[in-house]
């Protein structure tokens, strides 16, 4: 007896292109997702800054990615956002074309990924999981040059593990955000220093 393949998060998301309207605002996307909408608009509002999207879409995306992580770490059940938030909408075919750039991998990921490790998925490490992933959204939301693709990149990797149930997405999370981290606090430092070098050279007396 074979069993139906379960409805995934790239199935969901591909299912927008069915929708017949010009306009698909945050509270769409929750309704959508329903019981997985923690990690599953985890995954869908970091995935697309992970690649090289037009200036001024991380604070977009940014906003919501603060109330949910905020949400995941004091551990609600059920997720709620204000309306300023779940009221803002892109256009279709701009959420379309962000879905297609984003599908192939997001299907290959999913093809790798089952439950397992459940335990790095227990109701206090997916509270730790939303502490750290508010940190990275926070980054994520702040004007920097480059600095939002890894942060990024580790929250859709949590969000794709907490709704797959996979301990060992989570854990390659974890690590991420970590190197995330480290590779902002590095490049902070490196650009403090040079600025400082800069005015010290450019102020010293000839």
């Amino acid at each position: 007896m074979t069993h139906p393949r379960p409805v995934q998060v790239s199935d969901l998301l591909a299912d927008f292109s069915l929708y017949d309207r010009e306009t698909i605002t945050v509270q769409d996307l929750l309704d959508h997702f329903g019981e997985r909408a923690f990690g599953a608009l985890m995954l869908v509002f970091a995935a697309p800054l992970i690649l090289p999207m037009p200036p001024g879409l991380s604070a977009v995306l940014g906003a919501p990615l603060v109330f949910i992580t905020a949400q995941l770490m004091v551990g609600r059940q059920r997720l709620w956002l204000p309306r300023i938030v779940s009221q803002r909408s892109i256009r279709h075919r701009d959420f379309i074309a962000i879905a297609d750039k984003v599908l192939p991998y997001l299907r290959e990921l999913e093809k790798r990924l089952k439950p397992r490790m459940t335990w790095a998925l227990a109701p206090l490490a997916e509270r730790l999981i939303g502490a750290v992933a508010l940190v990275l959204a926070v980054i994520v939301f702040l004007p920097i040059p480059f600095g939002n693709m890894l942060p990024s990149l580790a929250i859709a990797v949590l969000g794709l593990g907490i709704v797959e149930r996979d301990g060992l997405a989570t854990l390659i999370g974890w690590l991420t955000a970590v190197a995330s981290v480290a590779l902002l606090a590095f490049v902070s430092k490196a650009l403090a220093a040079a600025t400082v070098t800069f005015f010290t050279t450019l102020l010293a007396p000839f």
